[in-house]
């Protein structure tokens, strides 16, 4: 879910919008992968991000003067991690951390968003995190199928090992899904993660996206492509390409404290109203809008972010 960061990179290298000029570019960009440095079982592992940060600029502002003329003003850098550019997954540390300093200027594209944080910088970028499009396309189902699943969810309500007292994951919001709704017939939910899981969320009409250590998950796209109507449980998210995306006209936003009164919220919602969404979520442009294909498709991902960056044209002086 972290791949943007890659195949961003793979898509510029062979872009129309690349020039071999820097005295004709707008923009100028570096890749680091801070997001490839893992665990050995494959966890992200964010801490020596800043390093790495610190080094590649340390780098091109030696070896290059583009980067001293504006502090990095017309730069951008790729930043998917839970907390973007504080490198961190839990909220706590992230803050304390905040953004690197040495990226004060540039512009940051990155999954996290939420209103009022020290992690969501003015003029950054909110994008939606990768989601592999040829997996999903191999999981569609004919788009008649009835939705005989109320609502879906898969994933964790709890994590045990980075929060054994079970106060700070997803701030309490998943935990009360499930001790409000486990017994539930209207709600299909568990921490088991089927084979059929792609093909389920086409069979449900809502499906919960819940923040997890961080606001945004990979549900949410997945929520969008496979037309069930994403319930958004974090509050003060800041969504991807809203300009693109319509997000308050397709989902349902829904307060974490608000969480216990879920299936009242849900089942007042009136037919028309579901069937409007699900009419609005099988738009090809809005699903469109959330992938990073290979090659890139005109409106995806790729092209929403360089029109985020282009409306930041001309640079302040």
């Amino acid at each position: 879910m972290f791949a943007a960061e890659i195949y961003m990179h793979r898509f510029l290298l062979s872009s129309a919008v690349r020039t071999f000029n820097p005295e004709e570019a707008d923009w100028f960009y570096t890749p680091v992968y801070t997001t490839c440095d893992l665990t050995p079982n494959g966890l992200p592992l964010p801490f020596k991000s800043p390093r790495m940060m610190r080094s590649a600029i340390q780098l091109i502002a030696s070896n290059w003067p583009y980067w001293n003329r504006t502090e990095g003003a017309d730069h951008f850098f790729i930043t998917p991690h839970d907390f973007g550019a504080c490198f961190h997954y839990q909220e706590e540390k992230a803050i304390e951390r905040g953004i690197l300093p040495l990226l004060q200027r540039a512009t940051l594209v990155q999954t996290f968003g939420q209103r009022n944080h020290v992690c969501l910088k003015d003029g950054s970028i909110t994008i939606p995190p990768y989601a592999p499009p040829q997996k999903m396309q191999s999981h569609l189902i004919p788009p008649d199928t009835p939705r005989s699943i109320f609502v879906y969810f898969r994933g964790l309500f709890y994590d045990v090992g980075n929060d054994p007292e079970g106060g700070y994951y997803a701030r309490g919001a998943r935990a009360a899904v499930w001790e409000n709704f486990k017994d539930n017939p209207l709600f299909d939910i568990s921490t088991e993660h089927p084979t059929t899981y792609y093909e389920d969320m086409q069979r449900a009409i809502f499906c919960l996206c819940p923040l997890g250590w961080a606001p945004w998950s990979p549900r949410l796209v997945e929520a969008v492509i496979f037309g069930c109507i994403p319930v958004i449980i974090a509050d003060d998210i800041v969504l991807p390409f809203a300009d693109a995306i319509p997000w308050e006209d397709i989902g349902v936003f829904v307060a974490e404290k608000d969480v216990p009164n879920l299936d009242t919220i849900l089942t007042s919602i009136p037919p028309e109203e579901i069937l409007r969404k699900q009419r609005l979520l099988a738009n090809p442009s809005m699903k469109q809008a959330m992938l990073f294909p290979q090659p890139a498709q005109s409106g995806d991902a790729f092209h929403q972010i360089l029109n985020g960056l282009a409306r930041k044209l001309p640079h302040d002086k």
